[in-house]
């Protein structure tokens, strides 16, 4: 199956998702909400069965989760963004689906304090229980390192 043609089968199951355009790789735009669904078929139908990468990115008026999946049967690689609310981040775990993201959730909700709903354990990761903020957060403000950018 060629990228147009996952396109096209990813487009049936989800009228409402978009594509970047010139990326290296499949990059859908979907609404938070619809993630789990996404995630399901992705992983239940197009075989997607590698979860290699989860990541936030602070754009300081909201938050974007970005996935990485990796098809090792199909050899196909598709990126999902979610666009998240910055004052209420959350969005559904996908850690009963890959089990690699529970780690990798964990780790956003501790240096962005993304809610992950249903997640079987999450808590700080590397900062202590007691750590306020979220350092990779653009508004977050060490008293220690005065750094502004």
């Amino acid at each position: 199956m060629t990228n147009d043609e996952l396109k096209i089968k990813i487009s049936e199951s989800f009228p409402s998702s978009t594509f970047e355009e010139g990326t290296e790789w499949i990059t859908m735009l979907i609404d938070s909400t619809t993630w789990k669904d996404v995630a399901l078929e992705l992983s239940n139908s197009l075989l997607f069965d590698f979860l290699f990468c989860v990541t936030c990115v602070d754009w300081k008026t909201h938050l974007t989760m970005v996935y990485h999946l990796r098809s090792t049967t199909q050899k196909h690689i598709v990126v999902v963004k979610a666009k998240l609310d910055r004052e209420n981040p959350r969005i559904a775990t996908v850690s009963d689906i890959w089990r690699t993201a529970e780690f990798h959730e964990r780790e956003a909700y501790d240096l962005f304090g993304v809610q992950f709903i249903g997640h079987p354990d999450l808590r700080r990761l590397f900062l202590t229980d007691d750590y306020e903020g979220f350092p990779l957060r653009k508004d977050f403000e060490d008293p220690v390192n005065m750094i502004k950018l």
